[in-house]
């Protein structure tokens, strides 16, 4: 026997209350003679005996009382067969945790993994007994937690779950274990019960650390807790990545963009069609011959911008059981010319030469009024007007001033693009110097020593073929391997990077950082350990310098909301200056408007939603007033790889943990009924204590009625009678 309040047990004590009562009013009897009380003795002895057996048994019905009401508010319950005379409920608090993931809408409608586990979740409610508490959570991104401690209502629990629904998010499963027994421990019950409703997807379960499997183990300690697969058909296709890689956004341009499917079914797949819409109009479509199992096809869809602008553009697939990874979103910002300034420092101006020689050798007709590269020396930068101006290129500039520093740091927190490049004549401290700002300096890292990279022979460092998945590289990837590393390194400046950089490019081998990137604003910073001059590397004589310089402008001449967020990431809208609104607004794809208020962070002004929670195209703006920029938001598609963990393979994983695995409503209900042992028993002792309790009362008021009674029939005559 257990208590799930062993303290109040402690009110027993006030069983002596009575008993205390009945003491002293025994106490209280005043003893007087007269003459006539020896006639009277036999009768007051007979009567006395009566009284006294009268107040044991109200005494006793009292206490009795007392104590069942004391045991029933201590909660006592009992385990297995002890005590089975005593009757009781079989009862448990319930905590019920439901994968929402968007992997669990792989499906028909009707019968998707999600509306699967919604019918074992009504399995596990029917065998929950009202007024049981129940905790109910969606897992997925940031846990929702739906219902807490509830006091279970059929009726009410039903509307909560008619009105669950799967979220475009993926499970962070090393936090659940540690939250699940949070939500257990909090809960009054004497026994407790967990249910974990997922599909087990294979790339989260096989890859679980041992402190997971830990943690797991430490989940059953002090709760049953029941693992609920419901797995499905692993097949699915994923629009992975839309990336632009040539052209250039300009008005009257036409871009090329690279949409890439996935297969992560078992089978292949023939005939993908993939369509490319422009502000929800198709504008092409091409074809996937076949994409083998486990293998990515790509396609190349062209996009013509006939307006300058914002521009909404998507790739999309049909056909299997999961939409909501069929669509790929970007946004593409056209401008009416991309304009490009060079500013040299270097003598004899060679690599202001080599860098406009590799941004104008374009095969793809852009070249011409809507795309311009003008190369300057430094000496006439100061006299030049940045409005527009959409990327500037540094190359080998000595130094520059406090307020030069100032002037390129607006210019890109504006959302234009800045490059830095190294070279023989730049003053390392001065550019330490001057670009420093505290945590927010203009340049993605500090400048230090020149450093030799040749080896005995003369011969330069490779660069790294392992390139990060960043849009920079994407051409890059497409060259073979031997024009790859082709490209030499001599030398480069050794550079420490800031926090908040990110190394696109590193030298093979060392691993010394080549090119960094930093956000500023709402514009970004390249910065090269290297020059552009031949003297430092071989690259303008390789296809590497044009393809990456390309890039790397179109790029730049983007603005943050080009870039495509994921659902659980942050969107922000960036200021350049304090604005007059104090708040902005971001409309979601649902149709819902979020006020959010501006705020100012790292010496610059910011509005932003912390999560992003739907896939689509949100639009920021200023005030409500205001025009709107579309920001896209794509889903992970690390969880479009559906695979259900084998059966045998889940049971070999939970065997230590104490977890049971129910795979079915069969299973489910039995093995709640096998563990659900305990029996709660506070009811029986309620009201068997509430009974006393009356059988008292009315015991007490029937003696108080005759007693009243025989008052009146001994009152003595009135004396003038």
């Amino acid at each position: 026997m257990s208590f799930l309040n062993p303290f109040i047990l402690l009110g027993a004590l006030g069983i002596g209350l009575p008993i205390l009562a009945h003491l002293l009013n025994r106490l209280q009897v005043q003893r007087t003679d007269w003459a006539a009380m020896q006639f009277l003795n036999r009768s007051v002895r007979v009567r006395s005996r009566q009284l006294r057996l009268r107040d044991v048994l109200l005494l006793i019905l009292r206490c009795l009382a007392l104590l069942l009401l004391i045991f029933a508010i201590a909660r006592p319950a009992w385990k297995g067969d002890s005590a089975s005379w005593i009757p009781g409920e079989k009862r448990a608090g319930v905590v019920i945790a439901v994968d929402s993931s968007f992997s669990m809408q792989h499906g028909e409608k009707g019968s998707s993994r999600f509306d699967l586990a919604l019918k074992q979740v009504a399995t596990i409610s029917g065998k929950i007994e009202a007024g049981d508490p129940v905790t109910l959570v969606l897992l997925g991104g940031d846990e929702k937690l739906i219902a807490h401690n509830m006091i279970f209502d059929p009726n009410k629990w039903d509307d909560v779950v008619e009105k669950l629904v799967s979220t475009p998010t993926t499970t962070d499963w090393d936090s659940v274990p540690k939250r699940l027994k949070e939500f257990a421990d909090d809960m009054d019950s004497s026994q407790k019960e967990i249910y974990i409703v997922t599909d087990v997807q294979a790339r989260d379960w096989k890859k679980r650390s041992s402190q997971f499997h830990q943690a797991l183990v430490d989940l059953g300690s002090g709760a049953s807790v029941f693992m609920v697969p419901v797995s499905g058909d692993g097949a699915n296709l994923a629009v992975t990545d839309l990336d632009l890689v040539s052209g250039a956004l300009r008005k009257g341009t036409i871009a090329r963009y690279q949409a890439t499917v996935r297969n992560y079914g078992t089978e292949p797949v023939s005939n993908v069609e993939v369509r490319c819409k422009v502000e929800g109009i198709q504008i092409d479509s091409k074809e996937i011959p076949v994409i083998a199992p486990g293998a990515s096809g790509t396609v190349s869809l062209f996009v013509p911008f006939h307006n300058a602008g914002t521009t909404p553009i998507t790739a999309e697939i049909s056909g299997d059981l999961l939409e909501v990874d069929n669509v790929r979103r970007v946004v593409a910002v056209v401008s009416d010319q991309v304009s490009v300034l060079c500013v040299d420092g270097s003598s004899g101006g060679e690599a202001g030469k080599l860098v406009s020689a590799a941004l104008t050798a374009r095969g793809d007709g852009s070249a011409g009024e809507a795309y311009t590269v003008r190369t300057i020396p430094w000496l006439s930068f100061p006299s030049e007007d940045l409005e527009k101006i959409d990327v500037i290129i540094l190359t080998d500039v000595p130094e520059i001033t406090k307020d030069q520093s100032v002037q390129l740091s607006r210019f890109v927190r504006e959302g234009n693009g800045l490059v830095w490049f190294a070279g023989d004549d730049v003053k390392a401290a001065s550019w330490n110097e001057q670009t420093g700002d505290g945590g927010n300096p203009l340049l993605p890292a500090t400048v230090g020593q020149l450093v030799n990279t040749s080896d005995a022979v003369g011969a330069g460092k490779p660069l790294d073929p392992n390139m990060p998945d960043h849009a920079v590289c994407s051409p890059l990837r497409s060259l073979a391997e031997d024009l790859f590393s082709e490209t030499r390194f001599l030398k480069c400046l050794e550079l420490k990077p800031a926090a908040s950089s990110f190394t696109v490019l590193r030298l093979a081998g060392s691993g010394s950082p080549i090119l960094l990137e930093q956000s500023l604003g709402r514009g970004q910073v390249f910065m090269f350990a290297t020059s552009a001059q031949i003297t430092w590397n071989n690259m303008a004589l390789t296809p590497v310098f044009p393809m990456l310089m390309q890039q790397i402008v179109t790029y730049l001449a983007g603005r943050e909301f080009e870039r495509p967020q994921t659902v659980g990431e942050s969107l922000s809208l960036s200021f350049v200056e304090e604005p007059d609104a104090s708040d902005a607004v971001f409309d979601t794809p649902s149709g819902e408007t979020i006020t959010v208020p501006v705020r100012e962070y790292r010496k610059q002004y910011v509005s932003m939603i912390d999560s992003a929670d739907e896939v689509g195209f949100y639009t920021a703006r200023v005030s409500v007033q205001s025009s709107g920029i579309p920001i896209a938001v794509n889903v992970d598609t690390a969880e479009s790889e559906i695979a259900s963990l084998p059966a045998e393979e889940l049971k070999d994983y939970l065997k230590d943990t104490g977890i049971i695995i129910a795979a079915n409503d069969a299973d489910l209900s039995a093995a709640i009924d096998m563990t659900r042992t305990g029996r709660s028993s506070w009811r029986f002792f309620m009201m068997a204590g509430l009974a006393f309790l009356i059988i008292e009362c009315l015991f007490a008021d029937r003696l108080l009625r005759r007693q009243e009674s025989k008052n009146t029939q001994q009152e003595p005559m009135p004396s003038g009678a």
